[in-house]
């Protein structure tokens, strides 16, 4: 009999997670039914989707709690059809203000549960690991220090490694990037990502415009690479430079093709997320930027346990390295500050060595084979099939 594995993914790196974690299981578990909310990674590999994953991204707490009714509502009728026709595992990946509240309910009902992304009680709201401990069965954490901090508490936790860590090359190919995208080998390129979502592209987008300018001022041959996700946020760029009067500067909006854009650039400005760790494992020297709405700042101020905001700096600060990345915070992102930050590293070698060598030792400690690991951690948590790779037997129960 065919596992029935139900997942919930946020956002697009909740998806991504998701589609690299499908493809696994699929090779253990050929005949498996995948279903819940995803997108087109999860998609591509054979994921019935009943809600897309875009429909849980929220940006800051401000956000969050205005489409907390309509958040509420579609985690309310998916409990309903889970629990009228249970899985036999259910997967929540990442989004664990969503998920967690679900899989309490799945897990009271008997239901085995697995939280994919340990949830950072380790940076704010540590209170959350008692919730943890009543919503998953296991918890598959991305960082090597994740797992002691949840079995401290009791929660059963295995370290898998970050998939970004396995796809993107020890050594990235600058000159393929750029050859990719039309540029020469001497110019100066600078990467600027606003964020993936619209909330964090309209806080942030004329702000970036605008230190292009003063960067551009000082290296009159710089050029600027901005990948973004959505037509959407592409839109609100493009209205942020219209306002801002910048058709002159060159700019190169791009459709997706972050990992380019960063590949090829000399030094990266990067809004805090995700992104940051990717542009630390393609050694991109970077700065950080982030803006919040008021609220969330202020909540977000009272909540944050942690004296460094991006993915770098923290896993630095985790294995007793200096804090490398120049983090410009809420009123501190102006474009002066943040220009003068990337000009500065732009001219000093030693400090872009410094970052690349710091990104180097992360990429080492973080490449584990993710998929695989985590697919062998969920398989462990189906007492009852036994699994098969593709074309060896298959599914079976056990007896």
């Amino acid at each position: 009999m065919a596992a029935r594995i139900a997942m919930v993914a946020g956002e697009a790196s909740g998806d991504l997670l998701g589609g690299h974690l499908i493809a696994a299981l699929k090779t253990r578990l050929p005949e498996a039914h995948f279903y819940g909310i995803g997108g087109p990674e999860m998609a591509a590999q054979g994921f019935e989707s009943w809600w897309p994953s875009e429909t849980l991204a929220v940006n800051g707490i401000s956000d969050a709690l205005k489409r907390a009714p309509q958040l509420f509502g579609i985690r309310n009728d998916l409990a309903r059809r889970l629990l009228a026709q249970p899985p036999d595992l259910f997967v929540g990946i990442d989004a664990p203000d969503f998920n967690l509240g679900l899989e309490k309910k799945l897990k009271t009902r008997g239901i085995t549960t697995v939280h994919y992304v340990s949830p950072t009680i380790w940076a704010w709201r540590p209170g959350r690991a008692r919730t943890i401990s009543h919503a998953a069965a296991h918890v598959l954490a991305l960082f090597p220090f994740e797992p002691e901090l949840l079995q401290k508490q009791g929660i059963p936790a295995t370290f898998v490694g970050h998939p970004l860590a396995d796809t993107l090359p020890l050594e990235p190919d600058r000159a393929a990037a750029r050859s990719a995208l039309g540029i020469a080998d001497q110019t100066p390129v600078v990467a600027l990502l606003p964020g993936s979502r619209e909330g964090e592209v309209r806080l942030l987008a004329e702000t970036f415009i605008q230190t292009a300018r003063l960067i551009r001022e000082h290296l009159p041959q710089a050029s600027f690479l901005v990948p973004l996700p959505t037509g959407a946020t592409r839109s609100l760029f493009a209205a942020a430079r219209g306002r801002l009067a910048a058709a002159d500067l060159p700019i190169a909006v791009l459709s997706g093709r972050s990992i380019e854009a960063m590949t090829a650039a000399d030094i990266v400005l990067v809004a805090s997320g995700t992104a940051t760790l990717e542009a630390a494992l393609l050694k991109r020297p970077m700065v950080v930027a982030y803006r919040l709405t008021p609220l969330s700042w202020l909540l977000g101020r009272l909540m944050v346990r942690l004296p460094h905001v991006s993915l770098p700096n923290i896993l630095a600060d985790r294995l007793q390295e200096p804090a490398l990345v120049s983090e410009r915070l809420q009123h501190e992102a102006t474009p002066e500050r943040l220009a003068a930050d990337l000009i500065a590293l732009y001219e000093d070698e030693d400090a872009r060595n410094r970052q690349r060598a710091l990104f180097s030792r992360l990429h080492q400690m973080l490449r584990q084979n993710t998929a695989e690991r985590a697919a062998d951690a969920l398989i462990a948590c189906l007492p009852n099939v036994k699994s098969g790779k593709a074309g060896e037997g298959g599914q079976e129960r056990l007896p």
